[in-house]
């Protein structure tokens, strides 16, 4: 059997109330943590799918692990490579030469990140291959000066495949007029979008041969890119390589050179889960008036249960019930509504979008192209936890005032 406590609780919940006024607050509360609730776990789920989007394009064209020579140049890249190679965690690796430069056509001019590859194993470190828009990165042969830029970056200088434009890097030539910058004329090969704008608008790939001699490096590169079979394990191979490599390098991993862009990421994931938090709060506070309310209108029925034999603990009990019912009614609402849209946000954001005629997320401010989401059901359990809880918690002050009526006062002017 239900204990009476519980029975007479969900019966004042349910039951036509003569205070229509109740009834009302009642149900703004209700919605009040059933938007909160929705509203946490949409943004929580954004928040993760943007995380993880940002870090598997970043690491989908920069990489795990960089290990460069203490003066910016590698003399032998393959006994390093081979080094390399035997740790366990080691997937993939593949030299490169980076540097800065100015890519010039007619009167357009933009600034880039330059950076030579070794197409054939570029594809062990990175996935630009997989987004060639137009050509491949094949067609990047030694001595033939060619280049791949990003679609956003050809776009801004107005040029496509075929077309040649002119890299002008900062390594100066000395002649008797003066220094002058070094620069070379590259034909365009092909084009590629990852749906990253910082690398679509600012990254061009050329041959490592063709690179190492406009930066004047010789035989030498910028250093070793590696690819490893779990990336979460970066900063464990990083300190273990440098302890086994013999020789004077520098190693970074990717929680190294983007530290802050995803410090700042899980920063504001924690403030928007503590700001829309408050909604929730917002809506507990609502149950404490509903059910202080609700104790002012049901006197004389707790009079009349106190003098059947009921105890202040069990007339606090009646309330807690009644007031708990709310917020889980509420959280079970907003879990469901959150879940739905969370899931389904790529779909409804796009819809938003044209029926308000803008852009809701431009690519050049928010690094994407599309809303991601993903729904960590961890997070929806912590949610929905920290709600019941701020519920619970505001029945207590209303049950204990429920508790502290005396029946005698109570039915005095009944």
């Amino acid at each position: 059997m239900r204990p009476y406590e519980l029975w007479i609780g969900l019966r004042y919940t349910r039951a036509k109330r003569r205070n229509h006024f109740i009834s009302f607050i009642s149900g703004v509360s209700m919605a009040g943590i059933a938007l909160g609730v929705m509203a946490l776990i949409v943004v929580l789920s954004v928040m993760n799918g943007f995380q993880d989007e940002l870090r598997s394009r970043i690491l989908g064209v920069a990489s795990h692990m960089e290990i460069s020579g203490p003066d910016g140049r590698l003399a032998d890249w393959p006994a390093l490579a081979e080094q390399v190679r035997k740790h366990p965690d080691v997937r993939g690796y593949a030299p490169y030469v980076a540097g800065q430069g100015l890519l010039v056509m007619g009167d357009s001019t933009k600034g880039a990140m330059i950076r030579g590859i070794l197409p054939e194993q570029e594809a062990q470190v990175t996935d630009i291959g997989a987004h060639m828009r137009i050509g491949t990165l094949a067609e990047l042969k030694a001595h033939e000066f060619n280049i791949v830029l990003g679609a956003d970056l050809a776009n801004a200088l107005g040029v496509t495949v075929g077309d040649k434009v002119t890299v002008i890097v900062p390594q100066g030539v000395v002649t008797p007029a003066g220094l002058l910058p070094r620069m070379k004329q590259f034909r365009v090969v092909g084009l590629f979008s990852v749906g990253m704008f910082e690398y679509d608008a600012g990254l061009a790939l050329m041959h490592i041969d063709d690179a190492a001699r406009l930066y004047r490096l010789g035989d030498a590169v910028s250093g070793l890119r590696l690819k490893l079979a779990d990336m979460d394990r970066a900063p464990w191979v990083t300190r273990e390589l440098a302890h086994t490599l013999v020789g004077d390098y520098y190693l970074s991993d990717w929680t190294m050179s983007h530290a802050n862009f995803f410090r700042a990421v899980a920063i504001e994931k924690r403030m928007m889960f503590i700001i829309l938090l408050l909604i929730v709060a917002v809506a507990a506070f609502n149950i404490v008036s509903t059910l202080v309310m609700a104790v002012t209108d049901k006197q004389p029925d707790i009079a009349i249960l106190r003098t059947l034999g009921a105890s202040p603990a069990s007339i606090m009990k009646v309330f807690m019930v009644q007031g708990s019912l709310i917020g889980v009614i509420g959280t079970l609402a907003g879990v469901v509504l959150g879940v739905l849209l969370a899931l389904n946000v790529e779909t409804v954001v796009p819809l938003l979008e044209r029926a308000l005629h803008m852009d809701l997320f431009p690519a050049d401010v928010y690094y994407i192209s599309e809303l991601p989401s993903k729904v960590i059901w961890s997070d929806v359990g912590t949610i929905a936890g920290v709600s019941l809880t701020l519920a619970f918690l505001a029945t207590l002050y209303p049950s204990w005032r429920a508790a502290r009526v005396q029946p005698a006062e109570a039915l005095r002017y009944e």
